[in-house]
C-alpha cells in the first residue's frame, strides 16, 4: 500500500514513469471490481472488464488527466467515478439506439445495480446522483464508490475517511434520498 502512495506521490509531482510503475500495483484490484459489476450484463452489451480498467485507467494517468490524488483510497474513488461516466456513456449511447422503453424498479439495496440496470434506468440514476452530488457530495460519492466500484459501506467509507458509524448513517441517508428522488421521478406525468 505504500507503495501506491509513493508512486500516486511521484506521478502528481509530474514523475513520467510513476504512471507505469502505478499499474502493476493496482490492475488486479481494478480488475476484480470491473469483472463484478459486469458480471451480470448481457454478453456484447457492454465493455469488457479488462477495456473497462483500461479505459478507467488511461482516463486517470493519461495525458492531460489530473494526477492529484491524496493516497491510495482517493485514487479508487477517482477510478470508480471513471468507471460511472465511462458506463453512464455506454448507456448513453445504447440508449441513444434504442430511444424509449417501459420505466423499470431499480432496487436501491441491491449490490449489482449498475449490471442488472437497463440504459435508461442508469441514466437516470446518474442524473439522481448529479443532484445528490448538489445536496451532499459525500453521500453521493459513496453510492458511487459501492454500485460504480463494488465496494462494501465499510470500505467505501474507508476510501472516504468516514467512520463505520459515519458511512452507514451516510449510506441510509442517500438510499432514503434516491429512493424519493427516483420515486418522485416515476410519478411524474408523461414519463
Amino acid at each position: 500500500m505504500a507503495d501506491v502512495t509513493r508512486i500516486l506521490g511521484a506521478a502528481a509531482a509530474g514523475d513520467p514513469r510513476a504512471a507505469a510503475d502505478l499499474l502493476p500495483l493496482v490492475y488486479d484490484e481494478l480488475r476484480k471490481l470491473a469483472a463484478a459489476r459486469l458480471a451480470n450484463e448481457r454478453p456484447g452489451d457492454t465493455l469488457q472488464p479488462t477495456a473497462l480498467v483500461h479505459e478507467a485507467y488511461l482516463r486517470l494517468v493519461g495525458a492531460g488527466a489530473a494526477r492529484d490524488w491524496n493516497g491510495r483510497g482517493h485514487f479508487f474513488a477517482a477510478a470508480a467515478e471513471c468507471m460511472r461516466r465511462i458506463l453512464v456513456d455506454a448507456a448513453r449511447a445504447r440508449a441513444a439506439r434504442k430511444r424509449g422503453g417501459a420505466w423499470r424498479r431499480i432496487d436501491l439495496n441491491s449490490g449489482d445495480l449498475v449490471a442488472q440496470a437497463a440504459p435508461d434506468d442508469l441514466l437516470t440514476l446518474d442524473e439522481t446522483l448529479d443532484r445528490l452530488a448538489r445536496h451532499d457530495p459525500p453521500a453521493a460519492q459513496l453510492v458511487k464508490l459501492r454500485y460504480f466500484a463494488g465496494l462494501s459501506v465499510d470500505r467505501a467509507g474507508e476510501a472516504l475517511g468516514l467512520s463505520r458509524t459515519a458511512a452507514y448513517e451516510r449510506w441510509a441517508f442517500a438510499r432514503a434520498w434516491l429512493f424519493s428522488e427516483l420515486k418522485g421521478r416515476a410519478a411524474e406525468p408523461g414519463d
